[in-house]
């Protein structure tokens, strides 16, 4: 059967034409005691006992995510096949991050004057808001600065974090109106920082996401051109180059910075999955596969991170958005 190259436009995540059917405003969890179900949404106890929301569409499609880091750490598709991976080593103690799924990165991405990657991703998240839209939910977490992360970085700063699950259904009329529906399963997030202090802070953040993938059959289009910081052999010293392949692979240890990368890249996990990464305002892009260095599962997994590494200079009062989405047909 020939293969048809289909484009179609899909309606926007905040169309005012949405009929937003229910919405519950001014939750916050530090801890959950018992069950909560409603909205599309379902806030439980994870693993070691730590506040889990569950959000599952009306197509069938699920996801879950930690308070604690705001971490996302499972989507599924209808088949229930999961597209983010966690790795065997993570734990849910709060002693350490989550490893896996989408971890922040925030206020610093990679190593520099406080710990590696920043605070963001160590610390409880709390529900300010939830609401479900065609049957398709919405969660949205806040932070605030506190003792823990003021000493590492003085100022004081809002961060929401809005997770999306959305199933699309559009039709289209081909050659003599054969009738086709796509239906396109998508997590979108959106982050927005804000300057809540009397004075300017700068800062630089990423989306750490692991995706599930044979990482011998994995590979990443749409970085041809882009600049490059690679940062294998030498981490501490990065090559500057240029992307010359069309097709990306993880034939072995991968570290490498994509400057001003486009706004959509597609990976083909090797398991027979081909995701859209999309995004509004984070301006470049990162693939990493840590190979030998992490022996027990490299081979379950790449990241294809989204990302922002060039400071972002906020004044007070002023604040600073990026958007991800990702999806499967």
């Amino acid at each position: 059967m020939a293969t048809v190259s289909m484009a179609f436009s899909l309606p926007a995540l905040n169309s005012r034409n949405l009929r937003r059917v229910k919405r519950n405003s001014g939750m916050a969890f530090a801890t959950v005691s018992k069950e909560t179900t409603a909205l599309g949404v379902k806030i439980t106890e994870g693993e070691g006992n730590l506040p889990k929301v569950v959000l599952t569409s009306a197509g069938g499609s699920e996801a879950e995510l930690y308070l604690f880091g705001g971490c996302v750490t499972s989507w599924k598709a209808s088949n229930g096949k999961d597209l983010l991976f966690v790795r065997p080593d993570a734990v849910f103690n709060k002693k350490k991050p989550i490893s896996g799924g989408i971890p922040h990165c925030f206020p610093q991405f990679g190593p520099g004057p406080m710990q590696q990657h920043g605070f963001a991703r160590n610390m409880d998240w709390s529900i300010v808001d939830s609401e479900n839209v065609e049957g398709n939910p919405i969660i949205t977490l806040e932070l605030k600065d506190g003792p823990y992360s003021r000493a590492m970085w003085d100022f004081s700063f809002h961060a929401l974090y809005k997770v999306s699950l959305i199933t699309f259904l559009t039709t289209a009329c081909l050659f003599t109106c054969f009738q086709v529906i796509l239906n396109t399963k998508s997590i979108s997030t959106e982050l927005t920082i804000k300057n809540t202090d009397n004075k300017p802070f700068s800062f630089n953040t990423a989306l750490h996401t692991y995706f599930s993938a044979s990482v011998t059959g994995a590979s990443v289009k749409g970085l041809k051109g882009c600049k490059t910081l690679n940062k294998d052999p030498d981490p501490a010293n990065p090559l500057e180059g240029k992307e010359e392949r069309d097709v990306i692979t993880f034939p072995g240890f991968v570290d490498c910075i994509y400057l001003d990368a486009p706004n959509e890249v597609h990976l083909d996990n090797g398991l027979g999955d081909t995701i859209s990464i999309s995004n509004t305002n984070w301006s470049d892009a990162v693939l990493w596969n840590p190979h030998l260095q992490m022996e027990a599962c490299y081979k379950d997994f790449v990241c294809v991170e989204n990302a922002k590494i060039g400071n972002v200079q906020l004044e007070p009062e002023r604040s600073w958005t990026a958007k991800q989405h990702l999806s499967i047909s």
